[in-house]
């Protein structure tokens, strides 16, 4: 088992160093290991961390923006297309684009049931678009 007194205080430093860069716990086993000539464990690393009293830099998660062409973009209108070639399992089937840009395909069954896959899971269109789909639906399929 290793031990921090092993240690000389250059090495000290410089694991100290290294952990002001923003080295994690595995960086630092390996820069111990190739470096420093010192063979030690994930866990010995740990401890070694806790002795000397190094804060190792956390790193900030960003959270992401959304690529330009990701952005929905509100039209303010809604427009409904026909397939030419009905897809399987249905009587009816085409695509859909909703006034806040959400795009979703749909389909009616043998039973006359509506249904709608948006490209985003759980994505619900609100009610006046829903309105809107159905009567853009009925003007094409009369």
């Amino acid at each position: 088992m290793f031990s921090v007194s092993q240690l000389s205080n250059e090495q000290k430093e410089q694991i100290a160093a290294w952990a002001a860069e923003g080295a994690q716990l595995p960086d630092l086993q390996k820069k111990i290991q190739e470096d420093l000539d010192i063979q030690v464990t994930y866990m010995d690393t740990r401890f070694m961390v806790l002795d000397l009293g190094i804060e190792l830099v956390k790193e900030e998660v960003k959270a992401e923006e959304p690529a330009a062409e990701d952005v929905k973009v509100p039209t303010g209108a809604v427009e409904a297309t026909v397939d030419e070639i009905v897809r399987a399992g249905a009587l009816k089937s085409g695509s859909v684009s909703f006034s806040d840009g959400e795009k979703a395909l749909w389909m009616i069954d043998e039973m006359g049931r509506l249904s709608l896959d948006a490209d985003t899971a759980g994505y619900q269109p609100d009610e006046e678009d829903l309105i809107k789909f159905q009567e853009k639906l009925r003007d094409l399929l009369t």
